[in-house]
């Protein structure tokens, strides 16, 4: 076993990642792999709580997905990278902790009625997304990991599956670590029409996009509504621009931009200009190990099944505690 402390993390084959995705934890995980021993999953399951309806984008998501992390950095020479269907102890797990867990924690939940009043369009009154918190409790404490990072808005489920060890530790004794919450810092990363960006607004930029689709959708991105023609002053804080600048640009630039912005001293479109020129060197790298995988769809599929065979080793060991410890392991144990 890795010297190294463990950590999990994970997302939904929801199909390509934008900016937001990279800037808000897979960027933070490619470093992550320096100091940690890593899982990486994708959670097709955790899909299949809000998507059950209709489920036949996942395969290709899940490609979408897995080619954007190994283009952004993922070693699955360092990282065990895998779906997480493909290892079913997870599944085992969720039941067997199901047992344990009463209703209320789950329901307390914040995302739960969320997400509830905002995907107004679903039948979620199920027990799936009622579940799925505890899901992701087993997804963390079959590999036994020290920590999961996340950004704020995930901290109350990590703050879940502690409170889920500790009851399985008074019921049944030791089996898995408390993990620790390691809070990701998430830049503003604003889409083109200056909200939030999301694929469901239709103002994503894409890691898999390209320089000149990456410039068409730039270079018209709204900025501060004061700058009405070119020689008004205008205010870098409330300019969306500005907050990509703060993201991707060094900071001779966003001196540059912020003064010229404040003093009228360049137009909006020298400040998006330039912006592009940092952001598509930043993406390069991304961009040719993408186009790579793109074309060896096979060679992914590879990665993740090899993924997922190393991830289940480090998970049936798990459920062997697990089992013992609950005293339903009717097998002797693995050698």
């Amino acid at each position: 076993m890795s010297a190294r402390p463990r950590i999990l993390s994970g997302m939904r084959p929801t199909g390509p990642l934008q900016l937001g995705n990279y800037m808000g934890a897979l960027a933070n995980w490619v470093t992550l792999q320096d100091s940690y021993e890593c899982f990486f999953t994708i959670v097709d399951w955790h899909a299949l709580t809000s998507d059950y309806a209709d489920p036949g984008a996942i395969r290709e998501n899940i490609l979408e997905v897995a080619a954007d992390w190994l283009a952004a950095g993922l070693d699955p020479q360092r990282s065990t990278i895998f779906v997480q269907s493909q290892v079913p102890e997870h599944a085992e797990l969720h039941l067997l902790l199901s047992m344990i867990v009463p209703l209320p924690w789950l329901e307390r939940v914040p995302s739960y009625k969320e997400q509830q009043q905002q995907l107004t369009d679903k039948d979620l009154s199920t027990y799936g997304f009622l579940g799925y918190p505890l899901l992701q409790t087993a997804d963390i404490v079959i590999y036994k990991a020290d920590a999961v990072p996340v950004g704020e808005d995930q901290a109350p489920h990590i703050e879940l599956t502690r409170e889920v060890v500790r009851r399985f530790t008074h019921l049944y004794g030791p089996v898995f670590p408390e993990p620790r919450t390691l809070l990701t810092e998430t830049p503003r990363i604003p889409g083109t029409d200056g909200r939030k960006m999301s694929k469901s607004y239709g103002n994503a930029i894409y890691l898999r996009d390209d320089p000149d689709t990456i410039r068409r959708k730039l270079r018209p991105m709204v900025t501060d509504p004061a700058r009405k023609r070119r020689s008004d002053p205008g205010d870098p804080d409330k300019c969306p621009v500005f907050d990509l600048h703060k993201a991707f640009s060094p900071e001779a630039t966003r001196q540059w931009a912020a003064a010229g912005c404040r003093s009228a001293g360049i137009g909006c479109l020298d400040c998006k200009d330039r912006l592009i020129e940092h952001l598509l060197e930043r993406l390069a790298g991304i961009h040719a190990r993408r186009a790579a995988y793109a074309q060896r769809p096979d060679t992914v599929w590879d990665i993740l099944r090899d993924g997922a065979r190393r991830a289940r080793a480090a998970a049936a060991a798990t459920m062997d505690s697990v089992r013992a410890a609950m005293k339903i392991r009717y097998e002797p144990a693995r050698p």
